[in-house]
């Protein structure tokens, strides 16, 4: 049974279960997951897994993603992005560069971030979105985030000057909204702001480079198997045949030694089990070769 993940080059206006719905067809099983939501606008690595590998989906889901984006600063809309219908506008021509460094400086490091009112969060059991569009307000509370960095590197002028586009890459923790970071930016500013492009570029371990688009994978569907996906994702440790059998079990072995969780693999090559150091031993967290199976 074919078990890996899939990273995808997601294109614009393609949901990501509309891209696990494509990847089920390539792949010919039901049992694929995403670890991490892209807008339709938005393009870029989207992480699927297949079958075994969607249980590594949950520790790719925390990890830090990295971005590229455009931000227009002088028009805020309902969405804060470019879907959306334009709310306000207010001339941006006096905002100067040095000024845009600034406002992104200060949205640097821990902050708390409140999620734009159309994100998938859900509210006394239904999304917010939905509530959006069914005409109620939402007022979403803040989060913690962090954004690592936020760079600015470039800033154009439409319209005489009255909108500006500043391109940025912005690398944060997860649960991070890079549209609410637009809004942000423009808000800042006191001219408002909303994203007209997104890409992400980074999800933990895996890079836009390895990314493949759909067309692609139409012709070549290639696939990160499941062993070589924990080895790129987390800590390892190379069992002995005796210890194999131990945690195929779900039995406890002697510690690891790291923090957090660690890949172990048999001494043939396939994954065992995820493992955790709890009271001086290793606990398997999750068994992917039970006693007699293969990974």
């Amino acid at each position: 049974m074919l078990s890996g993940l899939v990273i995808v080059d997601k294109p614009r206006g393609w949901t990501s279960h509309d891209v696990v719905g494509k990847i089920r067809r390539l792949a010919g099983t039901r049992k694929v997951g995403h670890a991490g939501t892209l807008d339709p606008m938005a393009t870029g690595v989207l992480v699927v897994g297949i079958n075994k590998a969607t249980r590594l989906l949950s520790y790719i889901v925390g990890t830090e993603k990295t971005y590229t984006a455009t931000i227009r600063l002088g028009q805020s809309t309902v969405t804060d992005d470019a879907d959306g219908e334009v709310v306000a506008e207010r001339i941006a021509a006096a905002v100067t560069e040095e000024q845009v460094h600034d406002a992104a400086a200060r949205l640097t490091g821990e902050i708390l971030q409140v999620p734009s009112s159309v994100s998938a969060i859900k509210v006394a059991g239904q999304r917010s979105y939905a509530r959006v569009r069914a005409g109620e307000e939402v007022a979403l509370e803040a989060r913690p985030v962090t954004i690592h960095s936020f760079e600015v590197h470039e800033v154009r002028r439409l319209r005489g000057g009255k909108l500006q586009d500043v391109d940025v890459t912005v690398r944060c923790s997860s649960g991070t909204y890079i549209r609410a970071l637009a809004r942000d930016l423009g808000a800042d500013l006191g001219v408002g702001g909303h994203l007209t492009a997104l890409r992400r570029t980074q999800v933990g371990p895996y890079g836009i480079e390895e990314a493949a688009t759909l067309e692609e994978l139409a012709e070549d569907f290639r696939v990160l198997d499941l062993s070589a996906a924990a080895r790129s994702l987390l800590p390892v440790r190379e069992l002995s045949a005796d210890e194999a059998v131990e945690l195929s079990f779900g039995r406890r072995i002697p510690a690891t030694g790291t923090s957090g969780l660690t890949a172990a693999f048999a001494p043939e090559g396939p994954l065992v089990a995820l493992v955790k150091d709890v009271g001086g031993q290793a606990k398997p967290e999750l068994v992917f070769a039970a006693h007699g199976d293969d990974a």
